[in-house]
């Protein structure tokens, strides 16, 4: 498929800054554009926990950085030294979140580099290993840029469409999946309009897919989680595009919470419901999904900041849920999309057999 279009990224959520890793603090938006610059590898993982960088593309391609800053940075005299600092760096890493599988796939790259390399200059080493994460980096945007435009092609002129939590620029090293699609049909000249979840309890959707959208202008409204089915019985919503945390074979999903509930009302509906990722989100070897359960403070309060709730209430916070693939109509890749079954079309696009 070739681009016909020249994609300019207006948002910037990582870097790289010789030896340093400059990203955008995603928990201040929309009130403040806040960017952090370290070269601490624990700053870098509290980070990822804590959800200054979010979204499966993005952690992967951090956590990528964050192994070539440690190398970069290293004072180790040998190689043998260098492998046990950065092996050490990953341990750190992989403990940060467990449901998306970008993370580990970025890892285990990096980790083959590193593992694979002979020789004994260090310095070389250290090339190596902050090459193989800008090229991770780099993959990642171009997979972005050739899936949204790949998906687009399933998106008509004046469509509405519905999408769940944050899968744009931010959520990546730029330009998004599932926003990525609307940009690319926005590019294309296709009247696009969106209707973003608000996503509780972090509300990815109001703060960050709605700061995004207007900031591109295209057209967006707001609604809460619970308005879903309410706007689909009155034909309000054309078509569903949201990302993904982790794929399996099967073809079952692992999305933000609420992505399950918005696939069976659109099932219901007859609306289509597109899964937008790439392929380093589709896990060739696992048969479950760990789901992440985060502090109960995030319900209980808006943000952190105000209490909705009694202090003391017991709280479930699991942070995905997982959609089983007979309420999925697509999934869209940089590769192509994949179709049921998913266990023969996702196999093909990894070129497994």
């Amino acid at each position: 498929m070739q681009l016909q279009f020249k994609v300019e990224l207006k948002i910037k959520p990582i870097e790289w800054l010789n030896g340093k890793i400059k990203f955008i603090n995603v928990v201040k938006l929309p009130h403040k554009l806040e960017y952090v610059v370290t070269d601490d590898l624990e700053r870098l993982a509290k980070a990822i926990e804590n959800l200054e960088i979010r979204g499966a593309p993005a952690i992967g391609v951090a956590a990528a950085l964050g192994l070539a800053m440690v190398a970069y940075n290293s004072k180790a005299r040998s190689v043998d030294s260098l492998r046990d600092e950065v092996e050490k760096a990953a341990n750190r890493l992989r403990k940060t979140r467990p449901t998306a599988v970008n993370l580990f796939w970025a890892i285990d790259r990096m980790l083959r580099k590193l593992r694979e390399y002979r020789g004994k200059d260090v310095n070389e080493l250290k090339r190596i290993l902050v090459d193989e994460a800008l090229k991770i980096m780099s993959e990642d945007i171009e997979a972005n840029i050739r899936m949204g435009f790949i998906g687009a092609e399933l998106v008509d002129d004046g469509d509405t469409i519905l999408t769940h939590c944050n899968t744009g620029a931010l959520a990546t090293a730029g330009f998004g999946t599932a926003l990525g699609v609307i940009r690319a049909a926005v590019l294309q000249g296709k009247r696009i309009k969106v209707i973003a979840t608000e996503t509780r309890p972090l509300l990815q959707g109001a703060r960050l897919t709605v700061w995004e959208l207007l900031s591109e202008g295209i057209p967006v409204t707001l609604i809460t989680d619970s308005m879903v089915g309410y706007i689909m019985s009155k034909g309000l919503v054309d078509k569903v595009f949201v990302g993904a945390d982790r794929i399996l074979l099967s073809g079952h999903v692992a999305n933000k919470i609420g992505t399950y509930t918005i696939a069976v009302l659109a099932k219901e509906h007859k609306i289509p419901f597109y899964v937008v990722a790439p392929t380093s989100t589709i896990d060739p070897v696992s048969k479950e999904i760990p789901i992440e359960e985060r502090d109960p403070n995030e319900v209980r309060t808006v943000l952190g900041e105000i209490y909705i709730t009694p202090r003391n209430v017991p709280v479930y916070n699991p942070a995905f849920d997982i959609t089983p693939p007979e309420y999925i109509t697509a999934i869209i890749t940089e590769k192509g999309i994949a179709r049921p079954p998913y266990e023969k079309s996702l196999r093909k696009l990894l070129g497994l057999k």
